[in-house]
């Protein structure tokens, strides 16, 4: 612990915002992980039970959606499903505009997380350039054999550290940023996917309507 301390003392004053930066990462990280956590883990099961409900009972799938509006999916569909005799038309222009109003939850934090991606390296740069006008202050023209050591590795020292630290902080956030941008991706197109099957089964009841009332 006593080690970590130093090295961060010696990273120089950069190495404040560079801690803030990072904890600001990990909150996020750790708010977005258990958000898709909790998608990925209840979403498959209600996507095919409202596709077997809608095919046989709307009214059946349109109460187990009201259950599930933690779900983006949940949200978006019933949008769509509370819609009374709604023409294909409707039905699609509705799931289109529910999928919109989701896309910023799916996407928070997103601009922060490229934020903390862009700065954080910056600041590892400001630390290296910091570091090196400690180095050469500490050097006198005329009288550089006897100039004092321990002011030139220091501040390289300041600035290697602080450069490291930029660089951590950006590469970790990079990679679960990646990770979250691959899960809105497939996200959206699931939302897709079930949404076209949807359209499907409405478009069918609409044009034989008469066919699923007998088998309601």
């Amino acid at each position: 612990m006593d080690t970590i301390w130093q090295l961060f003392q010696s990273g120089g004053v950069v190495m404040y915002p560079l801690l803030g930066l990072s904890i600001y990462s990990v909150a996020i990280i750790l708010e977005r992980s258990l958000f898709w956590f909790r998608i990925s883990r209840q979403q498959d099961k209600v996507t095919k039970q409202l596709l077997n409900l809608y095919r046989d009972d709307p009214l059946a799938a349109n109460t187990m959606l009201k259950r599930h509006l933690n779900l983006p999916i949940g949200r978006i569909f019933l949008v769509a499903l509370s819609l009374e005799r709604s023409t294909p038309q409707k039905f699609k222009l509705a799931l289109e505009s529910a999928a919109q109003a989701e896309i910023p939850i799916l996407k928070r934090f997103s601009n922060s997380l490229d934020t903390v991606i862009g700065v954080a390296p910056l600041l590892g740069l400001l630390g290296t350039v910091l570091g090196l006008i400690t180095s050469l202050s500490s050097l006198k023209l005329g009288d550089i054999e006897s100039s004092q050591a321990a002011g030139v590795t220091g501040g390289i020292g300041e600035a290697l550290i602080s450069t490291a630290a930029g660089l951590i902080v950006a590469i970790a956030t990079l990679f679960f940023a990646s990770i979250f941008r691959g899960l809105y991706l497939q996200q959206i197109a699931q939302i897709q996917e079930i949404g076209g099957q949807l359209e499907l089964l409405h478009l069918d009841r609409h044009e034989q309507p008469e066919t699923y009332n007998a088998l309601t």
